[in-house]
């Protein structure tokens, strides 16, 4: 009875002294990192995927939690690979049992015993199956796998890295690599290919092995009692969406950290946007680029954006370059905004005439694009032709800087030289800036000259200011508005200007309607010139196309606010019906002095002749500053003679103003 006891108690010792040893191994286990790079995602106003961002090595690993993934999908992969999952340590015993008993009665492998902890471990240190040491390390960390973490946590991390063939890992970017969709809505035959496929990833691809995806799929059906279905399997692997790639490149960029990006783009314009700007220059010459943006001007989302037709250098157009904020000259495109703050300023109305006649300002001297003048023209078909004096003559009235101003106003960054003044060629483009700015413009045009920043992503502030008035706006709106679309475009009410830069580089058209505002620049991004290349021509019917992919017709533009002045030129206020008449009207009005000159040398004896012009009758005139005549109306008169030597005249008039000459008598 002694012995017995203390064999017993020997027996329990040992058993003890196991379970402790064992127990001390397991806890030392060292871990592998549970943690994984996961794929940038960016995501659309409605939470489509737009872009997906490879991890290392060029692969898609998508964050993925069970609750969303399909759960008939979770109980076919627990009843396929592991049915004790939830009820194991780590390592299911009667599967490695039963493994170890078929090696041995077959002489060689026929099932595995790896529990989907196991496999973790493996997935984890990217190890083998084939030999014992490889299986005892995997049996040591999915022991301390599950002291350390819940099952479902042990589960995501499967799902999170089971491989998928080529670049793919994990159930979510498997789902949208082989079937375009989230893994949380699958039919069973999707779900049993995406079952079957991390056992043996390549031979099992159903774009290269069709027979074995097949025949793998339907025996985890089988093995459901689900019959297996007359469904077709994927014949390719579909590449990840890349919609405004641009966009992704700078959001990410500018937040690195970040793991998703929510934008305001919506997915379905984006994809046509973007199949509009590979048309746009389907037939233009090597080189050429286009760049988009569709925004709402009421809430300042932009909803489409594309920065070149293709991103990539294919055909020379640097189409990694976003177009979209390169600083380029905007040609005419800032005529709209130089009307609207002239006519804040009481400088000009839409029906003001301007004299369009070659004009120099210093060693400056504009011509029109085409070379010829008009002579006299009302500011609204100035603007409508795009005329150059007259935007130079208001913006040497009002001050370039005062046109920085208003496109920093608007919330535009321009780009001037190093060092350099704002000067009058800033008017016709004499400055840097990017399609993003000026479609921001005229989104603060569009909403009656408040301007808020245009925003991508969900939940940005916008900061607002003032550019103009509400009723300059509108008549800038209006004057827009009266221009005929190009041939073949959508009829319809749009307020639109174009413009080209300086030697052909640049085509522009801005337009907007009560609602949306389009941007289109067309180039080469590399700036070297694009012959015969202008805005109305190329430009202006893709933004009318743009207009037409976003929707069906145009939004009404507003009405005109209460103060608004619609008259004809003349009923004008008469300062406001030829721009320059004031001033001339004052040079002319001006009491001048026209003979004699100051200075002259007169012959005594006859009196000195004086003749006046402008100044306001009656006059006094003053000889040595002694009055010779008081009330004189004439305009003609002759002074009596001083005598010889130096003699001073002085005429005033009623409104006090005066003119003096000196002259001398021989």
């Amino acid at each position: 009875m002694a012995k017995t006891l203390w064999f017993l108690a020997i027996v329990a010792f040992c058993i003890a002294l196991g379970r402790d040893t064992w127990d001390t191994w397991v806890h030392r286990t060292v871990l592998p990192d549970t943690l994984a790079e996961t794929s940038v995602e960016v995501r659309d106003r409605d939470g489509a995927l737009l872009r997906v961002f490879t991890v290392e090595n060029g692969r898609y690993r998508l964050p993925v939690s069970v609750s969303g993934v399909d759960p008939a999908f979770i109980a076919m992969l627990l009843a396929y690979e592991d049915k004790r999952f939830l009820h194991h340590s780590g390592v299911d015993g009667l599967a490695v049992a039963r493994a170890a008993g078929q090696a041995v009665w077959n002489g060689g492998v026929v099932s595995g015993g790896s529990t989907l902890t196991m496999q973790v471990a493996r997935l984890l240190e990217n190890s083998g199956t084939g030999r014992w040491s490889g299986k005892l390390r995997q049996m040591r960390v999915a022991w301390a796998l599950e002291r350390r973490l819940t099952k479902d946590q042990i589960l995501e991390l499967y799902l999170l890295h089971a491989p998928y063939g080529g670049a793919v890992e994990g159930v979510r970017a498997g789902a949208l690599a082989w079937f375009g969709k989230e893994p949380a809505r699958l039919t069973q035959a999707e779900a049993a290919l995406l079952v079957a496929l991390p056992q043996a990833p390549e031979a099992r691809r159903p774009d290269r092995h069709l027979k074995a995806a097949l025949y793998a799929r339907d025996r985890v059906l089988e093995r459901m009692g689900i019959a297996a279905e007359d469904q077709d399997l994927p014949r390719h692997q579909r590449d990840f969406v890349r919609l405004a790639p641009h966009l992704a490149d700078h959001l990410r960029g500018r937040d690195p950290l970040a793991l998703r990006h929510d934008v305001t783009v919506d997915a379905d314009l984006q994809r046509k946007i973007e199949a509009l700007s590979r048309t746009a220059v389907r037939d233009q010459a090597a080189g050429v680029s286009v760049a988009i943006i569709v925004a709402d001007h009421h809430t300042g989302e932009i909803l489409a954006t594309s920065g070149a037709p293709r991103y990539s250098s294919a055909g020379g157009a640097l189409g990694f370059v976003d177009m979209t904020r390169a600083k380029r000259s905007p040609g005419s495109t800032l005529k709209p905004l130089i009307y609207g703050l002239a006519f804040d300023q009481g400088l000009a109305h839409p029906e003001t005439i301007f004299n369009d006649a070659p004009i120099a300002f210093g060693r400056y001297a504009p011509q029109n694009f085409d070379g010829v003048f008009r002579g006299e023209i009302t500011a609204r078909r100035a603007l409508q032709l795009s005329l150059n004096i007259a935007p130079v003559m208001l913006t040497q009235a009002m001050g370039p800087r005062r046109l920085m101003a208003g496109l920093r106003a608007s919330g535009a960054e321009p780009q001037l030289p190093a060092n350099a003044a704002p000067g009058l060629a800033v008017a016709l483009g004499g400055v840097g800036l990017s399609l993003r700015d000026l479609v921001q413009l005229y989104a603060g045009i569009a909403q009656g000259g408040v301007a808020r920043s245009l925003i991508d992503q969900e939940g940005e502030k916008r900061p607002e200011g003032r550019i103009m008035s509400p009723r300059s706006a509108w008549y800038v709106s209006n004057i827009l508005g009266g221009l005929a679309p190009p041939p073949g475009a959508s009829k319809g009410r749009l307020a639109y200007k174009t413009g080209t830069s300086y030697g052909h580089r640049d085509a522009w058209a801005i337009g907007y309607d009560g609602q949306h505002v389009v941007g289109v620049w067309m180039g080469r991004p590399d700036g070297t010139p694009v012959p015969g290349a202008f805005g109305g021509a190329l430009a202006a019917p893709v933004m009318f196309e743009a207009f037409g992919r976003l929707k069906a017709g145009f939004d009404p533009l507003p009405p005109p606010p209460p103060d608004a002045l619609i008259l004809p030129t003349a009923r004008l206020p008469q300062p406001l019906q030829y721009f320059g008449r004031r001033h001339d009207q004052v040079a002319r009005d001006a009491l001048t002095l026209t003979f004699p000159p100051d200075g002259a040398l007169l012959a005594k004896g006859a009196g000195i002749p004086l003749k006046l012009r402008g100044g306001h009758a009656p006059f006094t005139v003053l000889l040595n500053d002694h009055p010779a005549m008081t009330g004189l109306r004439q305009r003609h008169v002759v002074l009596p003679d001083p005598g010889a030597g130096f003699s001073r005249i002085s005429v005033v008039d009623a409104s006090g103003a005066s003119q003096a000459v000196e002259v001398r008598l021989d």
